[in-house]
């Protein structure tokens, strides 16, 4: 029982490590361009990238993704949200940068996330599999706990992409609601300003009719 305890442990411990994951909130300046980087420490790494824009503008975003030898990998303009995940051939630093050049004032909300994971953990797994005893149970628990762990973050993108239409469902309607304000207020200043011009025209042509008699 100790001895299945211990390989369970390692299992769930060697199963944090093939994984490096960065999800962050970022606020995007107007004219600003924000990047950020992660290391390759060997090649043949799949590297996951999800972005989505939470508020600002019309919620779009440019993006570019580089490798380490400047190589670009990802290039997309006035973008709203996405999912990638795509291969790092080649060791070092990743550039994942959002610029939001086009605005003049409005700063952009950004969910994102990076993930690195080591492909050659499948291999692994399938060679300890064809062993006995502990090493394939310990595959197993392996491979059970990393499905669930896929699964959940497949339920927290799903929760990052509920919310992000929250928000921008919620700025379409604050947007309407000001824009029914003012349209709303200048209607209501357009039929005070005709009442009072049609008034004054009114008395003026009264005023001027009148005549003199001697």
């Amino acid at each position: 029982m100790a001895l299945m305890a211990l390989v369970a442990l390692l299992s769930i411990s060697t199963l944090t490590k093939p994984v490096d994951a960065t999800a962050l909130t970022y606020n995007v300046a107007a004219h600003e361009k924000a990047c950020f980087y992660i290391w390759a420490e060997v090649p043949k790494k799949k590297l996951g990238f999800y972005f989505a824009v939470q508020s600002g503008g019309s919620f779009d975003i440019d993006v570019e993704v580089k490798a380490p030898n400047e190589k670009q990998i990802l290039s997309l303009e006035k973008e709203r949200q996405g999912d990638y995940v795509f291969t790092a051939n080649e060791v070092g630093e990743y550039s994942f940068c959002f610029s939001n050049d086009m605005s003049t004032f409005a700063e952009k909300v950004i969910d994102f996330e990076i993930t690195l994971e080591n492909e050659k953990r499948a291999s692994k797994v399938e060679a300890a599999e064809r062993g006995t005893g502990p090493q394939a149970q310990a595959a197993a628990m392996d491979e059970s706990v990393y499905r669930l762990s896929n699964e959940l973050t497949q339920i927290d993108r799903k929760q990052k992409y509920f919310k992000t239409r929250e928000h921008r469902n919620f700025d379409t309607v604050i947007s309407t609601d000001n824009k029914i304000f003012w349209f709303s207020l200048t209607e209501s200043t357009l039929i005070l300003t005709m009442s009072a011009l049609q008034v004054f025209v009114v008395r003026t042509f009264f005023s001027g009719s009148k005549r003199t008699y001697v």
